[in-house]
């Protein structure tokens, strides 16, 4: 805890950090762009500092150099602030591109070059085409027009490439920048600019814990694609009604415009001279006096595209003044023009000398907005009418590059606002969620020490959201320790009941022992052999397959049972000291299927007790012999269960090491020969080489239960055979 307690002020520290470099970041920006601006290159330069503190501290941080550059581009006077979207998406890839450890080596950064200037360059020229009004321009518009002249491509594809080959330029210098400026930087000092640098490990798992447990969709995608799709929306609207109200607005202003215009060029126009300007034309001092004034305010708005003066008759339009432009000449005086369809409906009211509309037509001369204005005579007769056109085209250039730059600003903010808005998320809960979630799974009960480290692991995330999250933080850690606690006990209880039970198959097993005077510690010591010889056979890679650790388990624990049969023999047969009847022999062998049907009807009580399945295995199956002259089924080989097989080996050696009523014990080397010699007839051969290999272990066994039983030594009996055994 004390190290997390720690935590907050190294992330106060890496956040002044970040600040530093963001700052640092925009002021090396600025200068790249007053270098370009003094020295007038045809370059950017205004995103060495957002490359820079992408790679050094990630995607927001160089988002927010790259957003504030054009926030203060735009503040002294250049349109640099509609272009942040370019430095935006250099400090996406630069992000990117450092995550993937293109900028860990000197060579690796000069391959990010081309995709830097593809993006960027292409972004770059769909930007500039519209804000352009759809023509070349830009600082790239120097490139852009030697393709036009020098290759077939048209103007927005000439744009595009002049772009990208700008861009090439200007990211092949940045990246050359900021490649070794990165390089000179120790890894160690690069490290602190990484916000929780010190977890990469710990997220990485996160990410891994989340990539496997989502089934469909992680909660941080979702909540991304909840906030696109909001901001689209309001966005989206928010464009249209703008767009709208600024066409309308845009269009009114030029009605406002031609209205102006169109005013002063009927106070320009002497009315009662209307017809000798027709009939004279620039014969007339004054005709040619008031053309010339109808020029300078025609050029006084580039907007106006056509200005001219009519004289409406029955039979058309009569040239009283029409300006030259650039494209076409205007007609003579006299001129009769005749009356277009989209004019007709506006006819009679002129012909009256009324005022009109102003009107949209669409015609030879091209898309209009035109607006009439009457010249009136001293009587204050209508005698022509002096009219302005202003290209349609003209406003929706006005409209399309409105419309680029609000779209430009919307995702620069846009952006910003994801980005933000993401990390926020991030931080404040899908990394405590991933962090809960990675703990769970991890969680393991194997032992104490891993259960406390576990839960420890739990109390020192230390989350403090201060909100729904933390609560269920807090509920997840109360709930964990009290689940620990309540798996102690369960564990301490299990404990007790297998302590119980294994003791109370000693005592059972010692109440049956008890009657048989000659046996004494049978029952133990058999269960100790059985032990070594299971371990032993473990360890020499003997029937693997079959030699689980709960069959393990299984048996040696259930070895005491195995005469448990023994409890329906008379006391009179068990503990004759002479040899055995056949009849007498026959009651004895039948301890084995008695045994065997005393442990069934615990089975059936108990029927999920794995042991005793062994347990009744021994007590039917362990007189049975390899060689299939055992009893009481007489099978051979593997027939028999492994359990039997090992419990027949150390119930024989038992039998030969120890006192009995009817002989003496055997010395234990001789006990040994008698094994190895039975081993393939009486015995399984590879558990016989088991018990052999471990000589030792046997005899050390053999020698502490001796100075139990026998403290004083007795005589050991040399001869004998396995077939004295009941």
């Amino acid at each position: 805890m004390k190290e997390n307690n720690q935590s907050s002020p190294k992330k106060g520290f890496t956040a002044v950090r970040i600040l530093l470099l963001c700052l640092i970041g925009i002021v090396i920006n600025m200068v790249g762009v007053r270098v370009t601006s003094d020295f007038e290159l045809p370059l950017y330069m205004d995103t060495v500092g957002t490359m820079l503190t992408a790679v050094a501290a990630g995607s927001l941080p160089g988002i927010i150099v790259g957003f504030v550059t054009n926030i203060l581009k735009g503040f002294v006077g250049t349109e640099g602030m509609y272009y942040g979207i370019l430095n935006m998406f250099t400090a996406l890839l630069s992000s990117f591109f450092a995550k993937k450890g293109f900028f860990k080596n000197a060579f690796k950064p000069i391959l990010t070059i081309p995709v830097f200037a593809l993006v960027t360059g292409a972004l770059s020229a769909v930007l500039t085409w519209f804000m352009n009004g759809c023509e070349m321009g830009g600082i790239a518009e120097v490139f852009a027009r030697y393709f036009y002249d020098h290759t077939p491509l048209n103007a927005f594809s000439s744009q595009m490439c002049g772009e990208i080959t700008l861009e090439l330029i200007d990211k092949c210098i940045t990246v050359l920048l900021v490649a070794p400026l990165l390089l000179l930087v120790p890894k160690t000092m690069r490290s602190r600019f990484r916000p929780d640098a010190e977890d990469d490990a710990h997220e990485a798992a996160e990410r891994k814990e989340e990539t496997t447990k989502c089934r469909l969709i992680s909660l941080r995608t979702k909540i991304v694609l909840i906030l696109t799709a909001a901001s689209l929306l309001i966005a989206g609207t928010s464009t249209v009604i703008s767009f709208m109200l600024f066409k309308n607005s845009t269009q009114e202003e030029h009605i406002k415009l031609a209205n102006g215009i169109t005013e002063v060029a009927a106070n320009i126009i002497d009315g009662n001279q209307v017809n000798e300007f027709i009939e004279k034309g620039s014969r007339l001092e004054a005709y040619k006096e008031t053309e010339e004034m109808l020029y300078k305010l025609k050029n006084s708005s580039p907007d106006i595209q056509y200005l001219y003066a009519y004289k409406i008759e029955q039979d058309g339009c009569h040239v009283v003044f029409d300006l030259d432009t650039e494209e076409l000449n205007g007609e003579k005086p006299g001129t009769v023009i005749d009356f277009d369809e989209t004019f007709l409906p506006y006819v009679p009211t002129l012909l009256e000398g009324g005022e009109i509309e102003p009107l949209v037509s669409d015609d030879a001369y091209g898309w209009l907005l035109t607006v009439y204005k009457p010249v009136y005579d001293g009587r204050g007769n209508c005698q022509c009418y002096v009219a302005a056109d202003i290209s349609m085209n003209l406003l929706t250039q006005y409209g399309y590059s409105f419309l680029a730059r609000l779209l430009s600003l919307f995702v620069s903010f846009f952006i910003l606002a994801l980005a933000v808005c993401a990390t926020l998320v991030n931080h404040s809960v899908i990394r405590p969620i991933n962090k809960m979630a990675y703990c769970a799974g991890a969680f393991a009960y194997d032992d104490n020490a891993s259960t406390s480290e576990n839960v420890q692991r739990i109390k020192e995330l230390n989350i403090l959201t201060g909100d729904e999250i933390e609560n269920l933080y807090n509920a997840f850690s109360s709930t964990t320790q009290q689940s620990v606690r309540y798996v102690e006990q369960i564990e301490h209880h299990t404990e007790t009941i297998s302590q119980m039970q294994n003791g109370l198959i000693m005592v059972l097993a010692d109440i049956v022992e008890s009657r048989d005077k000659c046996t004494g510690d049978h029952v133990r010591k058999t269960a100790a052999y059985v032990r070594i010889i299971v371990e032993k056979m473990k360890e020499m890679g003997l029937y693997a397959d079959q030699l689980t650790d709960q069959f393990v388990d299984d048996v040696i624990h259930s070895a005491p049972l195995h005469d448990i049969g023994k409890i329906h023999v008379p006391d009179n047969i068990l503990n004759k000291p002479g040899k055995l009847t056949d009849m007498e022999f026959a009651i004895m062998k039948a301890h084995t299927t008695v045994g065997a049907r005393i442990i069934q009807e615990a089975i059936d009580m108990v029927p999920e007790s794995g042991y005793l399945a062994e347990a009744k295995n021994l007590a039917e199956f362990h007189h049975e012999k390899w060689n299939g002259n055992g009893y009481p089924h007489g099978i051979a080989g593997e027939e028999i269960p492994l359990s039997a097989r090992i419990m027949a080996v150390a119930d024989v050696f038992d039998a030969l090491v120890s006192r009995r009523s009817y002989k003496k014990p055997f010395s234990f080397e001789k006990a040994m020969s008698i094994i190895q010699e039975d081993a393939g007839t009486h015995f399984d051969p590879l558990v016989a080489k088991a018990f052999l290999a471990s000589k030792e272990e046997v005899r050390k066994v053999m020698d502490d239960f001796d100075k139990i039983s026998n403290p004083y030594g007795e005589d050991v009996d040399i001869d004998g055979s396995t077939d004295q055994k009941r």
